[in-house]
């Protein structure tokens, strides 16, 4: 009969899945990094193979066959029904006695905090928040991009300031220089090349997402257009960390609040500003933080808080990840 860890781990994004094997003293027997998980674009069955030859290469090499407990922390499980629906094609595999499924929000959320307490924004490619408390009560949004009320997330920014610069080219939009840097980048002396240039694929569509630093240089540079850009990001940010804090009754409390993902985790300098400043004005308990720990070690962590593991194992783990 294999050996039987504690926790399995996975931390499934986009682009990339990350699993951990941990054992009952916190000691990390194994990981591994395979492809991302995106059920919207394969199906849920495709994806969870993938997963599994990534969970499976874990398992491997840390000479185990099962866990406790399975903490899966994936990307486009953004209803409360798909976590449902993911955790049972989890549970189908046998990783574990149990499956537990969140969004892969909750995972830089709890890589950030000591206890499973307080709020995480996420900006990267889209835009997402999530709250916990210890006793389990959560806060979260649906996260779908527009129909849910989203604003925001890099692709976002960018299709903002593409409209922006094509309005202010033909003279239908207020002057910005965003109409020369955002053609710029690509060698191009116009808006027109590039819309001509992006609706015929001359340039690839995933190579959009080069324009979100050229946004933020060209508002550190003084344009208001793109520095208007900037700023309804940070509304959007702190409205959504606000609400979270709100339902979870933590408005009052010192609270962190934990920023993720691309966008945030680069701390341009007039974002992160406007960010804290109004934070500091509708939520002043709460601490702002950037997140850098690796997503895998919230999920390792969820996992060890749902089997009861003492702070000094989880401090074995954390000091594994952040080493």
């Amino acid at each position: 009969m294999g050996l039987t860890a504690s926790v399995v781990a996975i931390d499934a994004g986009n682009s990339k899945t990350d699993v951990a094997v941990v054992a009952a003293d916190g000691s990390v027997l194994a990981t591994a990094r395979g492809a991302g998980f995106r059920p919207p674009a394969v199906g849920v069955e495709t994806a969870v193979g993938a997963l599994a030859e990534t969970v499976e290469r874990a398992y491997a090499a840390a000479g185990v066959t099962s866990v406790a407990h399975v903490s899966a922390c994936l990307a486009n499980a953004d209803l409360p029904v798909e976590e449902e629906q993911l955790a049972a094609a989890l549970h189908a595999r046998a990783w574990g006695s149990t499956v537990e499924v969140r969004n892969d929000t909750f995972a830089i959320l709890r890589a950030g905090v000591a206890e499973p307490r307080g709020v995480a924004v996420v900006c990267g490619a889209g835009i997402n928040c999530v709250g916990m408390r210890p006793d389990g009560r959560t806060a979260r949004f649906p996260a779908l991009g527009r129909i849910s009320g989203d604003w925001g997330g890099g692709w976002g920014l960018v299709e903002e300031a593409l409209w922006h610069a094509a309005r202010a080219e033909d003279g239908r939009g207020a002057p910005t220089t965003l109409a020369g840097t955002l053609p710029a980048h690509f060698g191009l002396d116009s808006m027109y090349a590039l819309i001509e240039a992006l609706h015929l694929e001359h340039v690839e569509h995933h190579r959009r997402h080069e324009l979100t630093p050229v946004l933020f240089a060209t508002a550190a540079d003084g344009d208001a257009v793109a520095r208007a850009i900037v700023h309804r990001l940070a509304e959007e940010v702190v409205v959504m960390a606000t609400i979270a804090l709100t339902r979870l009754d933590l408005l009052d409390e010192e609270t962190p609040v934990l920023l993720g993902g691309g966008v945030l985790a680069a701390q341009h300098p007039q974002l992160d500003d406007r960010i804290r400043e109004l934070l500091s004005e509708r939520a002043p308990k709460a601490v702002p933080q950037v997140v850098r720990a690796r997503p895998v070690l919230g999920a390792a962590l969820l996992g060890l808080d749902r089997v009861g593991a003492p702070a000094e194992v989880q401090e074995r783990v954390r000091a594994y990840f952040e080493s």
